[in-house]
């Protein structure tokens, strides 16, 4: 097509590429010459039901009646004998997800597992709502299959033993794993369940059993009998994507037997508008006349045809085209320079990134709620779009994450829609209404408004002037609409670092490729923040999803498991490449059958590699030729020496002893469609000589919004422009379906297939920012900047650090501090961090007063100076400006272990602090720029190892890592604000660090004020028990008039003599976590929100305990019931369940002093229910409050440990009823297959999760062990059954006993024996009976796609 010529498969002429996007289609058609300007290119609205009934359709007909010179009445079937191929990309499946309009489902899965989906990884999404929502499951229905299979050996084994597969219930899966066969599935109960849901209506079910990716016969045969009944669509997991992970498979399956229906339903019906078929089966068939080649775009970037398109690979199909688009238009295979897309249209942002000649895929993404496990291109939406709306709230420039979306559209689309960004470029100048279709109004038939958004951000001016009255001068609408341009580019920035740098790349060495209607007016704005020098807008810039799929090669994708450890001999290479051989037959097979040769086929082949002990896989790309001959001494299997190049580049290090695992093994056959496309852009920049414009050709010069004020600004069409002129900024270059801005400090060259704009060196950030005043503006992008700065700390932290806890787990904050220790700014935002971790560098700042000097760092983890529990350890550097301490940044890590009496250094049954490991109270870690790592070996691993029964530190090596790691990542923040400083001068800096913890504080005073107005001035009281009896007692008395109050826990129980003691920092913590709860509207979170409290703990309760206190319950229990306790004094919800289940088992370690046994250690917390509230339910099955950790993956579960999960699901009835009843706590039952110490350490066993307002008490939990007792009489009744089980001599029985462990208990447990965690629900709200009040709050993100940058927010979010 355009741009290249097609290989030839019997060419006979028109070729179509359509993106049906949201809001628009687009269409580009080429005649079959392949010239660039020969193409069509036609844009429609996606829905025009008066005028047609499918967009597609109608822009081919358009494009048919052009090509031919024949008008072709609408309605009249298209001769297919004219078209050589339709390419399209359609937003059908994401419609439908978003919609929830796909088929009636149901889901099919292994027994225990029924509600695996609706608990799914046990996080909440937004971790400061109360009203927690988590995304509806797909499914209609669930049925449970009796079956069971698990894996023999397990990956933590000290000892690495694989068993042989020898019986008929031992076998060997597809990983190559050996198979434990527990359950086989008994035929006709399956038929019956089976008939039962085809009874109901539903015709389309998705099936996926535990470690269905490796042994895969039990869902084939439920597949089998499926089939025969009768269903239309049938789903299995190991077919669409056999890789590891019970929910992601098993939501993937729900989501292609929800969409596929749908696809196929659609695509039929556009089939009929031709005449003659579509797709290879049609082309095969015919002799000449009839059929035509159609292809879809999926979520990979590669094209499929019609005939085996399907929902799960559908999702990201318009976007995608887009990446295909930029990526094979402005990356030179030369030059090498990597490519960041940015993709800005009317209703969502769009980033990605192309380098090294392939594209960037995720294996497990989300979007629309829907978890999905497949390969997709890594796109992430960091923005609404043009559609973003503007809002001035708390004295802050606030931009999106709301959109006008299409209807009713901004301001200026004549539909009464809010303010946008896209008004505020039209207020400014930097939109040319006259370029605009005239679709708006009425009768649709006309331009935009310019008075509209003219009229809304005058009377949003005056707003903003009458709040800052007396703070500030009186701003202009100008500068108004300008700042939320400023601040919109910085929310968008902070994003697209992450996407880079996350992945060990520079931002400043990439170009930006930017595309869609709205790009071109950030686009430079955007380059600058990230230090790009060069831009790329594509002539078809806004129709680059519809030319990418002109482009693009028809893929098809296959992967296997593996679990075979890495070794670069040749014998043990040889089954892996069996494997890819069989994998890259099949994938022939499919390719030829849609009519490539071998000549026209290519595979990319890879493994999925990761390091024993660690989660994170990477996909490893088998080295090219050329790769080889320059790297691995013309190796092209060196898939080993390949993994440890890309691990050392994302994560900075390599392990040199561990062994490298292969996870999976996968090829991607790529029928290349195009060869040659147009010469690339550094080909064509070698050719040209810019020439300076020199005569007058703009359109018209109108005056437009820069830094500083308007200026007369040159307007050209593009068409008018010719091949190397050079036009300098201030210009606008805009045609019928782009606006490209270039502001002063730019210049844009011309040539044959772009536009290119060369940044140079702006001044904007060297304009004089006054402290006199305060400027919302500045507040508001000092506020993205310090955010942004606490981000890019914990990027270079978890880059460099060694430990899964940093790496992987991501347990970890990073924190600016003002010279007093007051927080600015932290990130990720982990509750139980919060308020601690100011006041640990306070404290420090007051023992070192005076006493610092330039390269000292400190170190603590102690609870009486700050800490919260002791594996988290905090480093803080101060940064100086001459002698002074201008500030400090500090960062906190969870480390595996620091000594004491258990491994993992969390027992649950400590009764002093010494019991739980080393306890630094303030030490330098560095001096003068000198590691005093002698030191810190003696604190860690000699001290603590002189208690009785008490070991140092278990793993030394990987502590002085990642502290060093620390120290980095601290040293990271310092650069970052010294160049902040350098750019606006430190008085401004210091001026807007204090201004934003002010603004803070002001959000805080409305709330009290406002809570104080509801109470009516009374005094706010709550109290609550810990298991043990313990109260904590709570009265809020709040200055109505100042908006402050006093936090008074007079009367909360004495210290206690276990670990349920918890730092006076974890108090604060709470606090600060409910009062930003209460707010409900995203405010920088930083000591301002407690400057309006004061909080009074009596000495020597178990709220603040003594210095030798043991405390490892505090932070993950107490704090919890802290949260309780505040957010029942404010009326604002029930009690949620309260605690956090920690549970623990392994076996080894350093046993009363003797000889180190080697072993294992596993740590999770486990979910509960969530309490009601005045308009809504509570939620089953997730974490609340202080922590919000993810549960390991059932399948990966059972892979690393000896377990058997018998059970994973809700517990019905345990939530209180009411009008808004409580979520459900949920049932965990795990068999031990070894002996193992199995620790309990949990709460709300005793006191129920309270009601509030007549509603009911949630149940409490209950930890069950079931234990196998020998020498019961032989024949006796237990738990009402006659016991046959008998030992081998005869004489003896095991009778099961149910043994309730109580709260906090430690036991070993042998093999066959269980656990079984039931966890609290939530309390109710309102009494029984009466009306519901629930509202559902629409989600502004739903639709945003969501790849690495999102899945990393989240994975940050969730290792509180």
């Amino acid at each position: 097509m355009a741009g290249g010529k097609e290989i030839d498969n019997g060419s006979r002429g028109i070729r179509v590429a359509i993106d049906r996007g949201g809001t628009f289609t687009d269409c580009v058609g080429n005649p079959g010459t392949g010239r660039m300007e020969d193409d069509v290119v036609i844009k429609l609205l996606s829905e025009d039901p008066q005028n047609y009934d499918d967009a597609p359709l109608e822009g081919i007909r358009r494009l048919l009646s052009k090509f031919t010179g024949r008008e072709i009445p609408r309605g009249e079937p298209l001769d297919t004998s004219k078209i050589e191929s339709i390419r399209m990309g359609t937003t059908v499946a994401t419609n439908a997800l978003l919609e929830r309009k796909g088929q009636d489902i149901a889901l099919i899965v292994t027994k225990g597992f029924k509600d695996c989906l609706e608990i799914g990884n046990q996080s909440r999404p937004n971790i400061f709502d109360l009203a927690i929502r988590k995304p509806d499951v797909l499914y209609k229905t669930v049925v449970e299959i009796d079956e069971r299979v698990t894996l023999e050996d397990y990956t933590e084994d000290p000892e690495r033993k694989q068993s042989k597969v020898e019986s008929n219930d031992l076998v060997q899966g597809k990983s190559g794993e050996a198979v434990r066969i527990l359950n086989k599935p008994v035929e006709h109960t399956i038929r019956k369940q089976l008939q039962q849901v085809l009874d109901s209506g539903i015709k389309s079910i998705a099936v996926c059993l535990m470690h269905g990716y490796t042994y895969s016969d039990h869902e084939a045969l439920v597949g089998k009998i499926a089939r025969d009944m009768g269903f239309e669509h049938v789903s299995l997991s190991h077919e669409l994507m056999p890789m590891i992970k019970l929910v992601p498979r098993a939501t993937s399956a729900c989501a292609d037997a929800y969409l596929t229906p749908a696809i196929k339903k659609y695509i039929a019906g556009f089939s009929k508008g031709f005449e003659g078929g579509l797709g290879t089966d049609s082309v095969k068939e015919e002799s000449g006349s009839k059929g035509a080649r159609c292809e879809f775009m999926q979520s990979d970037g590669g094209l499929v045809d019609v005939g085996i398109f399907s929902g799960l690979r559908a999702i990201l199909s318009g976007p995608a085209g887009g990446v295909v688009g930029y990526a094979l238009t402005s990356y030179d295979p030369e030059t090498k320079i990597p490519v960041i897309g940015f993709d800005m249209g009317g209703t969502s942002t769009d980033v990605s990134r192309y380098g090294s000649g392939r594209y960037d895929h995720v294996f497990e993404t989300t979007t629309a709620g829907v978890t999905i496990q497949s390969p997709q291109l890594d796109i992430n939406t960091v923005a609404a779009g043009g559609g973003s709306r503007l809002f001035f709230r708390n004295g802050l420039f606030v931009v999106g994450p709301e959109s006008a979306s299409a209807h009713p559209g901004p301001a200026c689309y004549r539909k009464d829609g809010p303010l946008t960004i896209t008004d505020a470029n039209l207020f400014l100048g930097r939109l040319v209404p006259d370029f605009f279709p005239k679709i708006f109004g009425k009768n649709e038939d006309q331009g935009l408004d310019a008075e509209a958004s003219k009229k809304l951000f005058e009377e949003l001016t005056e707003k903003i002037n009458k709040e800052m009255s007396g703070q500030k001068e009186n701003m202009s609408p100008d500068e108004v609409a300008y700042g939320f341009i400023k601040v919109a580019n910085e929310t968008m920035t902070r994003p697209i670092r992450s996407l880079t740098e996350a992945r060990g790349h520079d931002t400043s060495k990439h170009r930006l490729a930017t595309f869609g209607g709205a790009g071109g007016q950030h686009a430079v704005a955007i380059a600058e923040a990230l230090g790009i020098s060069q831009i790329l807008i594509h002539r078809y810039s806004s129709v680059l999803s519809a030319y990418g799929m002109a482009l693009a090669d028809v893929v098809d994708e296959r992967q296997e498991p593996e679990s075979r450890t890495w070794a670069d001999d040749e014998e043990s290479r040889k089954p892996l490449k069996d494997k890819m051989g069989e994998l890259k037959k099949k994938s022939t097979q499919v390719l030829k059958a849609q009519g490539f040769g071998d000549d026209t086929i290519e595979f990319e082949e890879y493994l999925n590699m990761r390091y024993r002990g660690t989660e994170s896989a990477l996909m490893v790309a088998k080295p090219t030729a050329d790769e080889a001959k320059k790297d691995f001494e013309g190796d092209d299997w060196a898939f080993g020496k390949a993994f440890e190049r890309q691990h050392e580049q994302e994560f900075g290090f390599t392990f040199q002893d561990r062994e490298i695992i292969i996870d999976d093994v996968r090829a991607r056959g790529i029928g290349k469609s195009f060869e040659g496309l147009e010469k690339t852009v550094d080909q064509q920049l070698r050719e040209i000589t810019p020439k300076d414009l020199q005569e007058k050709k703009h359109f018209d010069v109108r005056q437009t919004y820069f830094e500083g004020g308007r200026q007369d600004t040159p307007i050209y069409k593009l068409e008018d422009l010719e091949i190397g002129e050079r036009i300098k900024g201030p210009a606008i270059l805009a045609d019928g379906t782009q606006t490209i801005v270039v502001p002063p400090v730019a210049s844009a060259l011309i040539i044959n297939t772009h536009v290119i704009i060369n940044v140079g060196e702006s001044d904007s950030s060297n304009k004089k920012v006054t402290t006199k005043e305060i400027d919302p503006i500045m507040l508001s992008i000092f506020s993205h900047r310090f955010m942004a700065i606490a981000e890019q700390m914990g990027r270079a932290l978890q880059k460099t650090s060694v430990s899964t806890n940093v790496k992987e787990r991501l347990d970890y904050s990073c924190a600016l501090f003002d010279a007093d220790g007051g927080l600015v700014a932290n990130a990720p935002h982990l509750p139980v961090h919060l308020g601690s971790m100011s006041t640990c560098v306070q404290k420090q700042a007051a023992i070192w007063k005076g006493k610092l000097k330039k390269g000292d760092v400190l170190v603590s983890n102690h609870p009486m100076f700050g800490g919260t529990h002791l594996p988290d350890i905090t480093v803080i550097t101060p940064a100086f400006s001459g002698d002074n301490i201008v500030f400090y940044v500090a960062s906190r890590a969870h480390h595996a272990d620091i000594g004491g009496i258990l491994p993992g250094s969390m027992p649950p049954h400590s009764r002093e602090l010494f019991q739980e490991g080393a306890a630094i109270e303030s030490e330098k870690l560095v001096s003068e720029g000198r590691f005093n790592e002698e030191r810190i070996t003696e604190l860690l691993h000699d001290i603590p190892a002189q208690w009785e029964g008490c070991s140092g530190t278990r793993c030394l090596a990987d502590n002085i890592n990642d502290l060093k790691a620390q120290i980095a990542a601290n040293q990271k923040g310092i650069n970052l604000i010294s160049t902040l400083i350098e750019d606006y001068g430190e008085d401004v800096v210091q001026f807007y660090m204090h201004n934003i913890q002010d603004n803070a504080k002001l959000s805080v005073n409305n709330l009290l004020k406002d809570v104080a107005k509801r109470f009516e001035g009374k005094d706010l009281t709550a109290v609550d028990y810990m298991d043990d009896g313990s109260p904590i007692k709570l009265k809020v008395s709040i200055d109505a008039e100042k908006g402050e109050a006093i936090f008074d826990f007079e009367g909360t129980g004495p210290e206690v003599y276990g670990n349920t003691n918890a730092p006076e920092a974890v108090t604060y913590s709470a606090i600060i976590y409910c009062l930003r709860c209460l707010i409900s509207e995203d405010i920088p979170l930083n000591q301002g929100c407690l400057a309006p409290i004061t909080v009074k703990i009596p000495p020597r309760s178990f709220l603040s305990p003594s210095a030798k206190a043991a405390v490892v319950g505090g932070n993950v229990l107490t704090s919890q019931r802290v949260t309780d306790v505040v957010l029942r004094a404010f009326s604002a919800c029930a009690a949620s369940q309260g605690d956090c289940n920690n549970l623990t088992f392994g076996f080894g370690g350093n046993v009363k002093g003797d000889k180190v046994v080697r072993g294992f250690g596993y740590y999770e917390t486990i979910a509960g229910g969530s309490g009601a509230g005045p308009t809504w339910d509570g939620t089953s099955g997730v974490h609340t409050h202080m922590t919000n950790t993810r549960i390991t993956d059932a399948e990966v579960f059972e892979r690393r440990y000896p377990v058997v999960l018998r059970e994973f699901s809700l517990r019905p009835g345990s939530g209180g009823k009411g009008q808004h009843a409580g979520g459900h706590g949920v049932i965990r039952d795990i068999e031990f297959r070894i002996p193992v110490q199995v620790s309990i350490l949990s709460e709300r066993r005793v006191y129920h999760p309270y009601g509030l307002e007549g509603g009911e008490d949630a149940q409490c939990g209950l930890n069950i062990w079931v234990r196998n007792v020998k020498g019961a009489r032989k024949g006796a009744i237990t738990n009402g059954e006659r016991e046959a089980n008998t030992e081998n001599d005869g004489d003896e029985a095991v009778e099961e006993r149910r043994i309730n462990l109580g709260g906090k208990n430690t036991a070993a447990m042998q093999a066959g024996e269980r656990i079984i965690i039931m966890t609290p629900g939530g309390g109710g709200w309102g009494k029984v009976g009466e009306e519901s009040k629930a509202t559902n709050r629409p989600d502004p993100k739903k639709a945003w796609r969501q790849g690495s940058v999102a899945a990393r927010q989240s994975e940050a979010e969730a290792s509180a």
